[in-house]
């Protein structure tokens, strides 16, 4: 992570640095934590666990209005007013776990400390000698003595790598909206005729995440994490497949596509798309929490609207909220003034209604991709695709900030499939507002700068680069204007490259294993993989730049540290886009490749795959 960080930063200071990292840790608003410094950031810095036990809250690590809060306790054999028990047997209930003694046989000099958590439970947290780390946690119920918990390891800093039920996503992770989400994605695009199909298989392995998603709902982080990866490095390869650019000749003599065959009408699958929308909102609206990332946007766009700093200030409930770009809170801020914000972490309406309208966009974005592709049954397809994918309700269940990166880079496909001097300036202008909302996309600027100059001339390339570097540039320096008001570079880069280079996850193979030379690896192969993709001839059409864009999303998180299941809906729509658009309208004959390139005023020319 640290080399990629390393390359990233050199790039992002040669354009303009106000960037934020993607993978941001994500802990859902009121999971139960281990220590109070565990609140926002989902882990316990070393150092903090000490000031903990030994009842030095600062206002820098809890929020008092939290009742969760662990609230340090005296041994005594005495019960606390409105207890039961008292700290010292639930200090010996604790230490009588099999679990426990084995924890404090391997670290010498370790020792228990007591809490009071919440209303009717303890929690016993072990230290390692002095009290720099903690290394086990127990929950112990007051009126029965039972105990409730227990963790060891990553997961007694990691509260989501405990699996507390509907803590990302609430009820949609539950089987009787999850299974037939999956049924009602894959029964459309299923051709009973050819049960072979290649489309099929895709599809299945888009869905093969929810394996992974089940193991980690379980709390089973080692069998969860590894299997996130085979769907991953598939699709990766899908991808990279797509975009085979064969001669022309080889081409004429080639068949058409598959016809994108639909077992239902496309009207009838146009008020699919109408109730599945519907259904999305409802159960936002009625069910779903905000998990940090939305409660940081909704901060971010109340702190420019009073012209406060963006970085480094944030609140103690989401201390490490400042980790993204600029118009992540600036994409907050019209939610944040219509609906307001308390000043706490509660229901948060604002987030709420930004990720409602992040997935409007996103569906609409993809219908109107598919009708310029190949007309507005493919436009159909793909929005429907978008509402039925469990994944993204996922997303929009946990009120986060992914889909607003989906949104962007769709924005600049759209702006790319058009040919004019408008729209590669509206492509470089989207280019710098996603790279600026969270990390990764950044990667996708030399692709999408490429794109489609392949057959011009020496000095229409070099024009047309430049009037999409100059987009680039200047809505990249102009979004970053409430972040350079207030905040110095120094300052930025520490709050956001720094800091998520510099943390340790679970939540990936390498920092599960420890395998960080190889991620090394990894991370210098995605490089290559998003420099090879913007300079090497590959197929010009949009499913070539959805599949590109795709590829270089893909083998950037395939690298990170930590990698989450909200970030499956920055790649997906573009690698739906891929495998859908790919195929031939069975009501036209399959598009013929143009003779001569295409002037800037006209639209890319479509190539059959």
């Amino acid at each position: 992570m640290r080399l990629l960080a390393a390359v990233c930063a050199a790039a992002v200071l040669a354009l303009l640095p106000a960037v934020a990292q993607g993978a941001a840790i994500t802990t859902p608003a009121g999971a139960r934590q281990s220590t109070a410094a565990s609140v926002a950031s989902g882990t316990s810095p070393a150092g903090t666990s000490a000031s903990v036990a030994s009842g030095a809250h600062t206002s820098t690590l809890t929020t008092p209005t939290n009742p969760e809060t662990p609230i340090p306790v005296a041994l005594s054999n005495v019960p606390p007013a409105a207890r039961r028990l008292s700290s010292n047997r639930v200090l010996a209930i604790a230490g009588r776990l099999p679990k426990m003694r084995a924890l404090r046989s391997e670290h010498r000099g370790s020792f228990g400390d007591v809490y009071l958590k919440g209303a009717f439970q303890w929690q016993v947290s072990y230290f390692t000698r002095g009290g720099k780390k903690e290394i086990g946690l127990v929950i112990i119920s007051d009126l029965s003595g039972r105990v409730l918990e227990q963790w060891t390891g990553f997961q007694v800093a990691w509260t989501m790598a405990r699996g507390y039920p509907g803590a990302f996503g609430r009820h949609v992770n539950a089987l009787y909206i999850w299974l037939p989400l999956c049924v009602l994605f894959m029964l459309p695009f299923f051709d009973f005729r050819r049960p072979l199909s290649l489309l099929h298989l895709d599809l299945l392995v888009l869905l093969s995440f929810s394996v992974s998603l089940a193991f980690f709902n379980h709390a089973h982080i080692y069998a969860s994490v590894p299997l996130s990866y085979p769907p991953l490095l598939y699709l990766l390869a899908r991808m990279l497949a797509l975009l085979r650019r064969r001669p022309a000749a080889d081409r004429a003599d080639r068949p058409a596509p598959p016809a994108l065959r639909l077992l239902v009408p496309a009207p009838w699958l146009a008020l699919g798309v109408v109730f599945l929308l519907g259904f999305r909102i409802a159960l936002n609206v009625t069910d779903s929490n905000v998990i940090d990332v939305g409660y940081a946007g909704v901060i971010g766009g109340q702190r420019i609207v009073d012209g406060e700093s963006l970085y480094g200030s944030f609140p103690s409930d989401n201390e490490h909220g400042d980790t993204y770009g600029p118009v992540n809170y600036e994409a907050y801020v019209p939610f944040e003034q219509i609906f307001g914000w308390s000043g706490t972490w509660d229901d948060l309406p604002a987030a709420h209604a930004a990720s409602i309208f992040f997935d409007l966009l996103a569906t609409a974005l993809l219908f109107l991709i598919g009708r310029r592709m190949r007309g507005p049954t493919l436009g159909v397809a793909l929005a429907y695709a978008w509402v039925a994918y469990p994944f993204t309700l996922y997303a929009l269940e946990s009120n986060s900030n992914d889909t607003l990166v989906a949104v962007l880079v769709l924005a600049a496909v759209l702006a790319a499939s058009y040919r004019s001097k408008l729209a590669l300036s509206a492509r470089g202008g989207l280019a710098a507002l996603a790279g600026l909302t969270k990390f990764a996309p950044l990667a996708l600027a030399p692709l999408l700068a490429t794109h489609g100059l392949g057959e011009l001339s020496v000095g229409r390339r070099i024009r047309a680069l430049a009037l999409y570097a100059a987009s680039f540039l200047g809505v990249a320096a102009l979004v970053s204007i409430p972040a350079f008001s207030h905040d110095s570079l120094h300052t930025i880069y520490e709050r956001t490259l720094v800091y998520q280079s510099n943390r340790d996850s679970p939540f990936s193979i390498w920092g599960l294993y420890g395998l960080h030379g190889l991620e090394r690896v990894v991370e210098v192969a995605a490089v290559a993989i998003a420099i090879a993709l913007a300079i090497v001839p590959r197929r010009p059409d949009v499913v070539g730049l959805a599949a590109a864009c795709a590829a270089t999303i893909i083998a950037a998180q395939l690298g990170i540290e930590h990698w989450f299941y909200l970030y499956i809906p920055w790649f997906f729509p573009l690698a739906i886009v891929a495998l859908l658009g790919r195929l031939s309208d069975p009501a036209s004959p399959a598009p013929a490749v143009a003779s001569a390139p295409a002037r800037w005023s006209q639209p890319a020319a479509a190539v059959s795959s």
